[in-house]
């Protein structure tokens, strides 16, 4: 479970005070849901010998975006690839615990790893378009689960992919032409739209804007917040100000340990932890 050492901000002054990310561009909106739907208790990830996370336990909310933050290295985008078991292709990666999704545990022998990947979808910190047609990304998915039943249907999978990832007006022209050809800002939502065509419940964002530029980056951020309407967002980030911004839940993790979590404005302006303190306030990091 987190572990939450003595109250850090209760005396914090003004300099320190002007540090921390400010939460006045936070979006409010109301709690869509406290229903959980991913959960995870004492999980422990081994790579051989080395232990990359120690006993992280956190509930993550349905149709919230949930926000994980911590130095490099800290065991951020180790937990997050746990969530759609994208650990299973390491060679000596060793998980214990229990993550359940929807209350089934996901690691259980029954469990099919693609109908998984199917419910978690996930988007890397690179675009990483396929060498097809715009159509034939997002596609792609709907063809291999047998999703769509007919032509009419997968092009219509494909229209409101893009349309739910804000890019149908700016490709409807050449949805037959290479993907590669799109910017960076339009290749992040591209494979955005390509995990949602699936129609995932959790989708899973690594970094999605560390490769953009500041533009493509509001674009993503304004996509996000209109996707958790009908998704359930995780997304790590190395950005305190954009987990201030989109999220309504973070997390803390450093040394593979998930030190605090909890609303993002009362992460961000009354940690618990002395060490969340330090790291929103650039003492380290």
């Amino acid at each position: 479970m987190p572990n939450n050492n003595a109250s850090a901000s209760n005396n914090m002054n003004e300099s320190t005070r002007a540090s921390i990310p400010s939460l006045q561009t936070t979006r409010k909106s109301a709690t869509n849901s406290t229903q959980t739907i991913v959960r995870a208790d004492n999980v422990n990830v081994f790579y051989g010998n080395t232990q990359a996370l120690h006993d992280v336990s956190i509930d993550i909310q349905e149709q919230q975006i949930t926000a994980l933050i911590g130095p490099s290295g800290c065991g951020k985008s180790t937990f997050l690839r746990c969530i759609n078991r994208m650990n299973d292709v390491i060679d000596e990666c060793k998980i214990t615990g229990q993550i359940t999704l929807n209350k089934e545990d996901i690691y259980a022998p029954s469990i099919d790893v693609v109908s998984l990947r199917r419910k978690v979808g996930m988007v890397f910190q690179k675009p990483n378009p396929f060498p097809k047609s715009i159509f034939d990304n997002i596609a792609y998915g709907p063809r291999i689960h047998g999703i769509a039943e007919d032509k009419d249907d997968l092009e219509e999978i494909v229209v409101n992919s893009l349309n739910k990832a804000g890019l149908f007006s700016e490709v409807k022209d050449r949805l037959h032409n290479s993907a590669l050809g799109l910017s960076g800002g339009q290749q992040q939502r591209l494979c955005i739209a390509r995990a949602i065509a699936i129609n995932p419940e959790v989708l899973l964002m690594d970094e999605p804007c560390s490769a953009l530029d500041p533009i493509a980056t509001n674009h993503v951020e304004d996509l996000m917040w209109e996707l958790k309407e009908n998704y359930t967002i995780i997304i790590v980030t190395h950005s305190m100000q954009q987990a201030a911004r989109v999220s309504q839940r973070t997390g803390f993790f450093h040394m593979g340990s998930l030190v605090e979590v909890g609303q993002t404005e009362q992460i961000f302006q009354n940690p618990v932890d002395k060490r969340t303190h330090d790291y929103i306030t650039g003492r380290f990091g």
